[in-house]
C-alpha cells in the first residue's frame, strides 16, 4: 500500500501546492488534494483560492503524469467542522495518512497597519496559523493510530524570519507558524512524527503576480523596478520557482530526513540566511 500525502491549498495552476503534490506523487505517494473550492468576496478571491474545477484539473493531470491515486476534498479552513472533514477524507479514501503539508495560506489581504480590517486579520491568522495547528493535531492522531510515524511540513515564508511592510498580519502569522512547528516537533517526536517548515522567498505564482503588482504600487515603484530590486537582493539572481519549494518538501518527507525535525529550511536563493 502506498503512503498518502494530504496537501492543503493545492489546486491553483502553477501554485506551490500543485508543485508539491506533483513532486510527491512522482515519488510514489498517493495524494489527497485540498482547496477551498469556491471564491467568496475579498476573503477568498479568485486570485487567492482554488475552485472545484481547479481541483479536478490538477488531480487529472497528476494521475496522468504519475499513475498515482489522487483524490480531492474541499473545505473552508476558517470553519472547524470543515477542517475536521478534510482529515476524515484521508481516512475515508485511503485508510491512512503519512504526510500532511500545510500549504494553504492567505497571502493577499495586505495593507497599511493603520488601516487594519479586523475581519481580514482574523482570516489571515485563521488560515495561516490556526488551521495548520488544528489540522496537524488531527492528522497526528491518525498517524499515531497507524503506528508508523509520519511527516508534517508547514509551508512558512521568508516572512517567518523577516518583517515586510504592508503585510504585518501575514508576517505575524508566519512567525507564529515557526513557533508552532518547533513546539509540535517536541511533542510528536516520540511518535516518530517529524514536524518541519519550509521558508521560501518570493515565488511568482498566480498569487505571486498579484503580490508583485500590489507591492510595487505600495512602494511607489514600477513593476519592473520592483522586480529588479528583488532580484538584486538574491545572491542566485532569480526569484523562486514552485519546484524549488516542492524539492525541499520532498526531502523533508523522505527517509533521508528521518533525523530532521523542528527545522525551518530557507529556500531563498541565499536572500534569507537566518
Amino acid at each position: 500500500m502506498n503512503k498518502v500525502a494530504l496537501i492543503t491549498g493545492a489546486a491553483r495552476r502553477k501554485g506551490l501546492g500543485q508543485a508539491i503534490a506533483t513532486r510527491l506523487a512522482s515519488d510514489g505517494y498517493d495524494i489527497l488534494l485540498h482547496d477551498r473550492g469556491a471564491i467568496e468576496g475579498d476573503i477568498a478571491p479568485a486570485h487567492g483560492v482554488g475552485v472545484n474545477h481547479d481541483l479536478d484539473t490538477t488531480a487529472q493531470k497528476i494521475r496522468a503524469a504519475t499513475g498515482q491515486k489522487v483524490e480531492t476534498v474541499t473545505g473552508d479552513l476558517l470553519d472547524d467542522t470543515e477542517i475536521a472533514s478534510i482529515v476524515a477524507a484521508a481516512d475515508a479514501h485511503f485508510g491512512r495518512l503519512d504526510i500532511l503539508v500545510n500549504n494553504a495560506g492567505v497571502g493577499y489581504l495586505f495593507g497599511p497597519l493603520t488601516e487594519t480590517d479586523p475581519a481580514h486579520l482574523d482570516a489571515v491568522l485563521g488560515v495561516n496559523l490556526r488551521a495548520p495547528m488544528l489540522l496537524t493535531g488531527q492528522a497526528a492522531n491518525m498517524m499515531i493510530r497507524g503506528g508508523i510515524g509520519g511527516r508534517v511540513v508547514n509551508i512558512a515564508s521568508q516572512a517567518s524570519k523577516s518583517g515586510f511592510a504592508f503585510a504585518s498580519a501575514y508576517t505575524a502569522s508566519k512567525h507564529g507558524l515557526l513557533g508552532f512547528t518547533r513546539s509540535a516537533a517536541l511533542e510528536l517526536g516520540k511518535h516518530g512524527i517529524t514536524v518541519n517548515a519550509v521558508c521560501p522567498n518570493h515565488v511568482t505564482t498566480g498569487l505571486g503576480t498579484w503580490q508583485n503588482e500590489y507591492m510595487s504600487k505600495a512602494r511607489g515603484e514600477t513593476l519592473e523596478e520592483y522586480m529588479a530590486g528583488m532580484r538584486a537582493r538574491i545572491p542566485l539572481g532569480r526569484t523562486g520557482l514552485p519546484e524549488d519549494t516542492a524539492n525541499a518538501v520532498a526531502f523533508l518527507c523522505s527517509e533521508q530526513a528521518s533525523y530532521v525535525t523542528g527545522e525551518a529550511m530557507n529556500v531563498s536563493g541565499g536572500e534569507e540566511y537566518h
